[in-house]
């Protein structure tokens, strides 16, 4: 019994290099992965033409099956031009005439003009413009919703606010704190290899202080929380808007803002600067052990020195910063949520827009600190 599986089989002719087709060139035996793979890996392995410049013929006379699919791959195949020498059947060649005239040609390739790269800037700008238009409004809705809060808090959303502090806080401790205490570690190891040649072991408090506590320490934390609870909340109120649930709440009379928004708003800005602490501190921890692995300092030295080393005003604007962080993530993971269609898809694109911005949202936040207050503790 022949193989049905369709195959390749390259033969050397008195006319020059020949593929020899064998098995069924189906739809059903061409539907499987490895007869695919295996039909294409052959074909791109024939060569083009022999060494004395003969063109490949091709002889289908010995297929067992062929129809239009088969027509198809191998029409595709030759760059949908005849070849020069085929060998085929009447009604094979009744196949590949009725495949050849019912495929259109390649498409041309589309030039783009400058008018219409002036325009696609264009949209693109309006679409930004309509994105921070709706942050603008986002972030009027939630100082609204704030006062509304100081006038009544006995009607706040207190038991959403304690279930966020919960998810986004202290489940977030550990990845934080292990994050944190590795790049403590590889920050001390690159900068002792830089310190010992100079001889200022020493100072390695003064670069892993300030560079931890003022900079790394926050931003960490913050990309950190960006990718894990910035994207639980577009989710989450993604989820809602597959579900209807948004839908309900607005019939019902029930703001999206007081009780989505102001919630999550509330608990970055509340954990942010305890989760950047707890960073901080891990990657000092970190930094304080390889720095006595590798050049001799301490953990008791490094203590000592650390409050001499690190004015108190770091601290303090690095703790700011966290809270500035904490509810742009907030505000950027609610925007995208609300934003999101009802269907998968629009979810899926949603939650990765919104981990993207944040975590970009807060490097621009970071350089701007960083310029606006720089004389702040140095």
């Amino acid at each position: 019994m022949e193989e049905p599986n369709p195959r390749v089989i390259r033969q050397d002719t008195p006319q020059g290099p020949c593929a020899v087709l064998a098995g069924r060139w189906t739809a059903a035996q061409l539907a499987g992965a490895s007869a695919w793979r295996g039909v294409w890996s052959d074909l791109q392995a024939l060569p083009a033409a022999a060494a004395s410049g003969a063109l490949l013929g091709w002889n289908l006379r010995g297929l067992q099956q062929f129809d239009h699919v088969g027509a198809q791959l191998l029409w595709n195949h030759w760059g949908r031009q005849w070849p020069q020498r085929l060998d085929t059947t009447p009604d094979q060649r009744a196949v590949l005439e009725r495949v050849a005239r019912f495929t259109g040609a390649p498409p041309a390739p589309v030039r783009r003009t400058l008018w219409q790269d002036f325009l696609a800037l264009g949209g693109w700008v309006f679409r930004v413009l309509e994105r921070g238009q709706d942050l603008t409004r986002l972030i009027g809705q939630l100082a609204l919703d704030m006062l509304r809060l100081l006038r009544a808090p006995r009607r706040g959303p207190w038991r959403d606010l304690s279930g966020h502090l919960y998810s986004m806080g202290a489940q977030a401790l550990p990845i934080t704190a292990l994050v944190g205490f590795l790049i403590g570690v590889v920050l001390a190891y690159l900068s002792a290899q830089q310190l010992r040649q100079f001889g200022a072991d020493a100072f390695i408090v003064n670069m892993l202080g300030i560079a931890l506590i003022r900079e790394l320490g926050p931003v960490l934390a913050a990309i950190l929380v960006a990718g894990r609870s910035g994207s639980a909340i577009t989710a989450q109120i993604g989820v809602m808007r597959v579900t209807e649930e948004l839908d309900a709440m607005r019939v019902l009379g029930i703001g999206h803002g007081f009780r989505l928004v102001l919630p999550r708003a509330l608990a970055l800005a509340l954990v942010m600067p305890l989760i950047s602490v707890w960073t901080t501190l891990a990657a000092l921890v970190g930094g304080m052990l390889a720095a006595d692995a590798t050049l001799g300092v301490t953990p008791a030295y490094f203590v000592q020195a650390l409050p001499g080393a690190v004015d108190v005003a770091n601290l303090t604007l690095a703790v700011g910063k966290s809270v500035v962080f904490g509810v742009l993530i907030a505000l950027i993971g609610c925007h995208f949520g609300l934003r999101v269609q009802p269907n998968t898809e629009s979810l899926g694109r949603g939650t990765t827009a919104s981990v993207v911005a944040s975590i970009t949202m807060v490097i621009l936040v970071d350089a701007l600190f960083a310029v606006v207050f720089r004389s702040v503790g140095i």
